[in-house]
């Protein structure tokens, strides 16, 4: 006798095998522990990028996967990381993108009795909000170390209460609450994504989006560089090269003597630099009153600036144009 197949069985097969045959990225997630009215306001939240969750038991995904023609080994990989699983499908993000979007719905909750930690739950030494009182026993009693100090309840030191992997007692969970301390993760998570036929697991698809972009900043800073370096002609690099050209071109004139509007002011202030100079080694009886006047403006600037201070000579060496070696290594600034 040939079993009877419920027809709202039925009806989940066709669903699930219609979604499976969409074009997009498919994947599998786990919604364990999310409560309800957590998870009603998620999956809000997720369709307005366009990405659709579908419940069913793991035996209609997988009627539906086989009859679509789909490796059912990605599906047993993917279903093997979830213990409640949840098809999701999105014909608008990529595979990182999705992941990128599911896991802005980590958030976390209270710890119950029997709850597994996911990671070392640790008590951080200081100041508590608690008034005091019958709290300091409490905080105690579950290998919290807590006093009284200066009509404060504190805890005395930085506790390790349960270590990853281990059960968290009951009373412990109400105590880590009431300090506000909520460890158990929960959220909508990604267990794999099949994007163009391949599988791509999460810890693939989990990038350092920040390390990235500032990987690819420096790459566009390091090549600019030697790109200006080689003189490599771009309409990047010419405003910077014909800058680079005109300084050292106004280096030469100066030093060949070539008097022009532009020299005129550089050869103006060395003069008078070495003037000033040659001046301050003489008497100042060999001094005119303006000449005098100008010295001790000078002195007076040096005082006020003592920082800023330089010697005449290296006043005059200042004034000429120099090339400088790093003229473009200030370029990686603008990319952070």
């Amino acid at each position: 006798m040939i079993p009877k197949v419920m027809g709202w069985k039925r009806d989940r097969v066709s669903d699930l095998t219609d979604l499976l045959k969409k074009d997009g990225v498919l994947g599998i997630v786990d919604t364990t522990g999310v409560p309800a009215t957590a998870m009603l306001g998620m999956r809000a939240e997720l369709r307005k990028s366009d990405m659709t969750l579908t419940m069913a038991k793991k035996t209609l995904f997988r009627i539906a996967w086989k009859e679509v023609g789909l490796d059912d080994a990605m599906l047993e990989e993917m279903m093997a990381k979830a213990d409640q699983p949840v098809l999701v499908h999105t014909s608008q993000l990529n595979a990182f993108q999705l992941f990128n979007e599911l896991e802005k719905t980590r958030t976390g909750r209270s710890a119950k009795e029997g709850d597994i930690a996911p990671q070392d739950i640790i008590v951080e030494e200081g100041v508590t909000d608690f008034a005091p009182g019958p709290i300091v026993g409490e905080l105690s009693a579950v290998g919290i170390p807590a006093k009284i100090d200066k009509g404060k309840v504190m805890i005395q030191k930085t506790v390790t209460v349960v270590n990853a992997g281990d059960s968290i007692p009951g009373d412990l969970g109400l105590m880590l609450d009431k300090l506000g301390i909520k460890p158990i993760e929960i959220g909508i998570i990604l267990c794999g994504a099949i994007q163009d036929g391949i599988l791509m697991p999460t810890e693939d698809l989990d990038l350092d989006l920040d390390g990235f972009r500032n990987k690819i900043a420096q790459a566009v800073s390091g090549s600019f560089n030697v790109a200006c370096n080689v003189r490599w002609f771009t309409p990047e690099t010419m405003p910077v090269l014909l800058s680079k050209a005109k300084s050292e071109a106004l280096s030469v004139a100066v030093e060949a003597g070539v008097t022009n509007s532009e020299t005129v002011p550089l050869f103006i202030a060395r003069a008078n630099a070495r003037a000033m100079a040659l001046a301050g080694q003489l008497d100042s009886s060999a001094l005119d009153d303006e000449l005098s006047s100008m010295l001790g403006s000078a002195a007076t600037a040096v005082a006020a600036a003592p920082t800023e201070a330089a010697a005449p000579e290296a006043a005059a060496e200042e004034a000429e144009p120099e090339e400088e070696e790093g003229a473009f290594d200030g370029l990686g600034d603008l990319f952070g």
